[in-house]
């Protein structure tokens, strides 16, 4: 399925999205001739009504003044973003949302949900809620933008991680309007640290994408003992891999998703642009 609906998310509390975020999400709407819309929130911290009138001092005034550094910061981010997608001659909409900032998550995920792909950033000192919720939540693919890059995101270069699951599998047909337009794709197998039946080859992965017209180098990394994470962060850097796609892994307990290993470690601190699908 082509991407032809993309969703921006725009963080305004506690601290805003970079505009390289916008620049780069703008770029790829444009390279994918897709609508893109972008979203963002006055967000409003939720203090019980116990602790307003105590000697904490003027809560209630400290709340408004945040509630109205969240509207200014959403503001000037979907300001900055009309402006690049008009520069772009993007189809566009923007998006302001007031909501508490214990259900932005929430209202990311609905948004989501009606999206081809959603793009969102993870700051390089902060959690990354909003985009796990996103991942399992959704039942669409994220695009996940470190904030601390140095270059633009492109679509030269790409490693697939690949491991036969289900997850995968969804990562990869999620990914394949993306991987037509690199020019250099990877299939990453990770060796010796899960066993794959030889019906289940990477090759034959190579050879349904060889058939959407993708040019494939398969490659297989012997684990040694690393983590799954390293592995595939030094197999993204040893090509300078514009991007990485692979499934997202996690289960509920409770309501949360609780992240595999190599999800959580590549989520937390995303060292390149990674497409998850779950």
């Amino acid at each position: 399925m082509a991407i032809r609906d993309i969703l921006l998310t725009l963080r305004s509390y506690p601290d805003a999205t970079p505009a390289s975020v916008i620049d780069d999400a703008v770029s790829l709407a444009s390279a994918l001739g897709a609508h893109i819309a972008a979203i963002s929130y006055e967000a409003h911290v939720e203090v019980p009504g116990s602790l307003i009138g105590s000697s904490l001092g003027n809560v209630g005034g400290i709340i408004a003044r945040e509630a109205g550094k969240s509207r200014e910061a959403a503001a000037g981010l979907l300001a900055a973003f009309q402006a690049m997608a008009g520069k772009a001659s993007l189809s566009s909409e923007t998006i302001m949302e007031k909501c508490r900032t214990q259900d932005v998550s929430s209202l990311l995920v609905d948004y989501a949900r009606l999206r081809d792909l959603t793009i969102a950033s993870v700051p390089e000192f902060d959690d990354q809620w909003h985009a796990e919720a996103i991942i399992f939540g959704s039942g669409r693919p994220i695009l996940v933008l470190p904030e601390s890059r140095s270059k633009p995101f492109e679509l030269r270069t790409a490693v697939v991680a690949w491991d036969f699951s289900r997850a995968a599998a969804r990562a990869v047909a999620d990914a394949i309007p993306l991987l037509e337009r690199a020019r250099n794709v990877r299939i990453v197998t990770v060796e010796n640290e899960k066993t794959f039946g030889s019906k289940h080859s990477t090759e034959a992965l190579a050879t349904n994408l060889a058939r959407h017209g993708i040019e494939i180098v398969v490659e297989r990394i012997d684990a040694a003992g690393r983590p799954i994470h390293e592995v595939l962060e030094a197999a993204a850097s040893s090509c300078a891999a514009d991007f990485l796609v692979m499934g997202a892994y996690g289960h509920s307990r409770l309501r949360e998703f609780i992240l595999g290993g190599a999800t959580r470690s590549l989520l937390s601190k995303p060292p390149l642009p990674i497409l998850f699908s779950h």
